[in-house]
């Protein structure tokens, strides 16, 4: 395919910027506009806002009504260091100075434009600078060049990657709904975790042997894998980018992981991470290339050892709850932008503790789903990396 002479964004696009209506005057926010910022930023797709606003507002304001169909673009957030985030209006919106709405000219479709610049993330990224917050210049922005299709050839890829992308998404979905059901399967078998703690319930520290922070050397090319902040979401251990730390003997015998082990984030700057838990599963570790008994930890996570009165498995799930998650916020502090728990904090927080027969019940039941989660979330790994593919082959005119 025989692609256009490259074209500057700027001579495709008008670049237009946001802003926040005076929050001296809280009437300005009881309206119906939708102001969008990056914590909307999170679908293809925008139809509405957490936040909205009044007509009077926009009038008063540098938050200017953009009709449907331009690309919003995140150019100033924290998330820029690893992502950034586009999307489409589907309604008239306001927008905050964080985000960028590009207007597309007759030449180049919406869609096209938001899919090419998914696709060229990376390299736009590396325009971000820090001042007071991470931030992509606008000039930046105007100068990107991209060849150019003819208008049918930008709505046939646009449509190509949309399909794609509706394959991952309903994957994604699936994997949500799996996470409900782990939910909906413990207040089945136990009940409002909040009434049972208010009736029955203990501090979290009676149930476990030993507390202990990780290590904190630095990595480097030799010495034991040790399990980190980004290994430890989706209350799971994730392998994908480990590191090697090396200790000595006396230190390696007090920080081996070993099967069981419940591992806790303890710092972070977002509160709703702080606190995440996962199980330390020796037999999910057999594909990590690292033999499951020699794994440690570093300082940024926290070991509970438990006692055999309660499940491992159970306490995870019990923490992932509502409730869980708002009595572990409420006991971290904060510090220099960072949100902290201490081993203090997670022996303190409440738990009520079931039968042990009902706990291995429960975790039964469990470990089906999990199971399951496991088989799509690689098929999603699979899928990520053809629609990676996919993107390349579109804007190199390969489809």
């Amino acid at each position: 395919m025989t692609y256009a002479e490259d074209v500057a964004l700027d001579d495709l696009v008008t670049i237009s910027g946001g802003g926040t209506p005076s929050t001296s005057k809280p009437e300005y926010f009881t309206g119906t506009i939708p102001w969008v910022s990056p914590k909307d930023m999170k679908f293809w797709e925008i139809v509405t806002s957490q936040d909205k606003i009044t007509e009077d507002a926009v009038a008063n304001s540098t938050a200017k009504l953009i009709e449907p169909g331009a690309v919003l673009v995140v150019i100033r957030s924290g998330v820029l260091k690893h992502s950034l985030p586009v999307a489409i209006n589907r309604v008239p919106v306001t927008v905050n100075q964080d985000l960028k709405a590009l207007r597309c000219g007759e030449r180049i479709l919406p869609e096209f434009l938001a899919r090419y610049l998914q696709a060229n993330a990376q390299n736009i990224l590396t325009n971000v600078r820090g001042t007071t917050a991470d931030n992509i210049p606008t000039e930046s922005l105007r100068q990107l060049r991209l060849s150019l299709p003819p208008l049918s050839e930008q709505k046939r890829i646009a449509e190509i990657l949309d399909q794609a992308e509706s394959l991952r998404a309903k994957r994604r979905a699936a994997l949500a709904l799996l996470d409900e059901l782990t939910q909906s399967i413990f207040f089945d078998m136990f009940g409002d975790p909040r009434k049972r703690i208010a009736s029955e319930g203990i501090d979290f520290g009676t149930v476990v042997d030993e507390f202990r922070y990780g290590t904190s050397n630095k990595s480097g090319a030799n010495g034991f894998p040790a399990l980190r902040i980004p290994n430890v979401i989706g209350a799971s251990i994730d392998c994908s980018e480990l590191k090697l730390v090396q200790v000595d003997d006396a230190e390696f015998s007090r920080l081996r992981l070993l099967h069981g082990d419940v591992l806790f984030v303890r710092t972070n700057g977002n509160p709703d991470n702080v606190g995440r838990c996962a199980v330390f599963e020796q037999n999910l570790l057999v594909d990590s290339g690292y033999d499951p008994e020699e794994f440690i930890y570093a300082s940024y996570l926290i070991r509970a050892r438990l006692k055999s009165s309660v499940l491992p498995i159970f306490i995870r799930e019990l923490m992932l709850t509502s409730e869980g998650r708002k009595n572990t916020r409420a006991t971290a502090k904060t510090s220099a932008g960072q949100y902290n728990i201490n081993t203090h904090g997670l022996g303190s927080l409440p738990i009520f503790v079931p039968p042990i027969y009902l706990q291995q019940k429960f975790v039964d039941r469990v470990q089906v789903v999990y199971g399951l989660k496991a088989v799509l979330g690689k098929f999603e790994s699979e899928q990520n990396q053809l629609f990676a593919s996919l993107q390349h082959r579109a804007f190199r005119g390969e489809l």
